[in-house]
């Protein structure tokens, strides 16, 4: 959520991000919704005071009793105005308050101007491309050809875009998010968190999901609205929601290993095959929250760490910068990490990691003290994927072939298998 001082000092720069991202927001109806909701709580205020004011004159013991029945009988004509103008101002403050959780995020001054993921701008890459002797094999083809993936099995219990993995192919993807978890905690000082796979939509709200997203989520049929989580994001800095943190408190980074679940409305014909768009998949996450002058120092920090598990994997990848249009809904400014997957000649997204500023904070009432000023002001927080475990499992398989299909398995990983140098 925005700061609504922001857009009524600077709706120029609101209107401008959401130039940049093309979005359709109606910034004016929205402007106008708060003023009329301001005008309204101006005028019940002013009701309820002159209501005061005569309720204490008519307790004046000098008064006549027609002087008495007059000033009751303006109370009763306020209380019909008080009535009706509390009621327009629930209607107008509910439509205000929905239209805020609509407006995407003010983007950062070094977003670039773009329209789509091609006006991303690389800032680094790492690693050698990998040079093979025969034509390599993608993920699908390795794995199905070894018995390890089974697209069919999956979709006899859930449908498409579910995977069933076997033996050396399901311990791998094992291995790895243990090793994920393990650089994060022990060398990166993440605190590693275990948290519910299902909250409350108020969740969803908080960090961004709800309502924008409605069609992407998996709700669970129930009295209550709860949701299955698209990322463990949600949990985590929701662990914060509705609270006040002393500054002593920040900076916090937590990690968590966790199942996403994702309906991938809108993706319909988009990575059909294989694992790279999957309903269910895991992710090790990684959430920062940091006082506001320490925010773009923890992006470049929380993406550096999810680039040392590639490092480490020696999978070749490269930091993109997104552009405007290909920028988050929460996010003020996103890097994604892309791998270098060789059947497809080309670097795919693996982890995007955002600072979302205040928005996610301001949605979620959650606030620390600023000893600075004495004053309680909103955190930031941040996020990314360190890393989403099925792309890397899809890297590691790839890079890592060998003609015979077998896999060779990377030496940081060996540990977590028996020692076991293939699969």
């Amino acid at each position: 959520m925005i700061d609504p001082k922001i857009i009524r000092k600077h709706p120029d720069k609101v209107r401008d991000s959401l130039q940049k991202r093309a979005s359709d927001f109606d910034l004016d109806g929205y402007i106008e919704a708060d003023q009329n909701t301001r005008d309204l709580i101006s005028n019940v205020e002013e009701l309820r005071s002159s209501k005061n004011v005569i309720n204490k004159n008519i307790a004046n013991p000098d008064l006549s009793d027609d002087e008495k029945s007059d000033l009751i009988s303006e109370v009763g004509q306020i209380n019909k105005k008080l009535k009706d103008a509390e009621q327009s101002l629930n209607d107008v403050s509910d439509r205000s308050k929905n239209s805020s959780l609509e407006i995407p995020n003010i983007l950062d001054d070094s977003v670039p101007h773009g329209s789509s993921e091609e006006e991303n701008i690389e800032i680094r890459s790492w690693g050698e491309i990998p040079k093979f002797e025969f034509e390599p094999k993608d993920h699908s083809e390795l794995g199905e050809n070894t018995g390890g993936i089974d697209f069919e099995s999956a979709a006899k219990l859930s449908g498409s875009r579910f995977v069933v993995m076997k033996d050396g192919y399901a311990k791998l993807h094992r291995a790895l998010k243990q090793f994920m978890l393990d650089v994060q905690t022990e060398e990166n000082g993440y605190t590693e968190m275990y948290v519910p796979n299902i909250v409350r939509s108020d969740c969803l709200v908080g960090t961004g999901q709800l309502p924008k997203f409605a069609d992407d989520q998996y709700r669970i049929e129930n009295e209550e609205a709860l949701y299955l989580i698209p990322t463990a994001e949600v949990p985590l800095t929701n662990l914060i929601r509705e609270s006040i943190l002393d500054e002593s408190e920040l900076p916090i980074k937590m990690t968590a290993h966790t199942p996403c679940f994702r309906q991938e409305a809108g993706s319909y014909g988009k990575d059909t095959k294989g694992m790279i768009r999957q309903h269910q998949f895991e992710k090790v996450e990684l959430v920062h929250i940091v006082k506001p002058e320490e925010s773009y120092d923890a992006l470049e920090e929380l993406t550096q760490n999810a680039e040392s598990i590639l490092k480490k994997l020696n999978l070749p990848y490269r930091v993109m910068l997104l552009c405007s249009g290909d920028t988050g809904f929460s996010a003020a400014k996103t890097y994604d990490l892309e791998v270098w997957l060789p059947s497809q000649d080309t670097y795919r997204e693996i982890s995007s990691c955002s600072n979302c500023e205040s928005f996610q904070a301001r949605r979620m009432k959650a606030r620390f003290k600023n000893t600075d000023n004495n004053q309680t002001d909103y955190p930031h927080t941040l996020n990314g994927s360190g890393l989403a475990v099925g792309r890397t499992l899809i890297a590691v398989l790839e890079n890592y072939q060998n003609e015979d299909g077998s896999v060779t398995v990377p030496d940081v990983l060996r540990p977590y298998l028996q020692n076991r140098e293939t699969i």
